[in-house]
């Protein structure tokens, strides 16, 4: 074989090589967080607590923009060291400024002082709801919310907001691991906004989950322990306990 030949088969084994590699690299392999399927976005984190940090970490890896917000400061700085570069500390007021998409991952009866405290900053902005009210640990505003619906309020606390409900029927740290079992495990939202519902849905199916809507926020009274959408479900168990529910 004639040396250039011979450099030609070289060259186009590689190409084929280097294709390969590109196309392997473009799957979602378990264990590993899909990057960002659009534009990356600023993801304001209301609450840093056990759900606010998973959710947060999870989206940092993914390539997002993630300033953690708390009632401590110190411990969202430490935070957003371990992360990484794509993460930062603020207070919530920081927090709701910065972000194009926020998430209230905050105990319920937390809502109506910072539905005041951030006014104006929630208007037109897609919020993912993940607050769940205990009566015991919320109050009164936590009996509201099960008997009008967790969606429903919040929308009432959070005026301007465009509220997502989300994550309020899986545990802390499953939060931070479903990208290992990537699609399998269901994620049921309820939402008013189209947009914002794409929006929070793209969210949702870049951390491993895969997003099902099982209606609007009137639907949100399912979205929270103890109803038959609580738990760790498949989309398609998800899509057929919601067919049986009612608004």
């Amino acid at each position: 074989m004639k040396v250039r030949d011979l450099a030609d088969v070289r060259r186009r084994t590689l190409l084929k090589a280097a294709g390969a590699a590109a196309a392997l690299s473009a799957l979602p392999l378990a264990g590993r967080v899909v990057a960002a399927e659009g534009p990356r976005m600023k993801i304001g984190m209301i609450g840093s607590g056990n759900v606010g940090s998973n959710l947060g970490r999870v989206w940092a890896k993914a390539g997002h923009e993630v300033m953690f917000s708390s009632r401590d400061i110190e411990n969202d700085k430490k935070l957003a060291a371990e992360v990484g570069s794509k993460a930062r500390a603020g207070t919530p007021q920081q927090a709701a400024a910065f972000g194009e998409v926020l998430t209230f991952a905050v105990p319920y009866g937390a809502l109506p002082e910072l539905g005041k405290s951030l006014g104006s900053s929630l208007k037109g902005k897609v919020v993912i709801d993940a607050c769940n009210p205990f009566p015991a640990r919320d109050g009164d505003i936590a009996n509201t919310a099960r008997e009008k619906g967790a969606g429903v309020v919040s929308a009432e606390l959070l005026p301007g907001a465009r509220i997502v409900r989300a994550f309020n029927a899986v545990g802390a740290r499953r939060m931070g691991t479903a990208h290992e079992e990537a699609g399998k495990i269901g994620m049921p939202i309820a939402g008013d906004d189209k947009q914002a519902i794409e929006i929070a849905s793209r969210l949702i199916r870049e951390i491993g989950y895969e997003p099902v809507l099982i209606g609007g926020l009137n639907m949100g009274k399912y979205l929270m322990p103890g109803t038959p959408l609580a738990g760790e479900r498949s989309p398609d168990e998800i899509r057929k306990i919601a067919a049986t529910l009612t608004p």
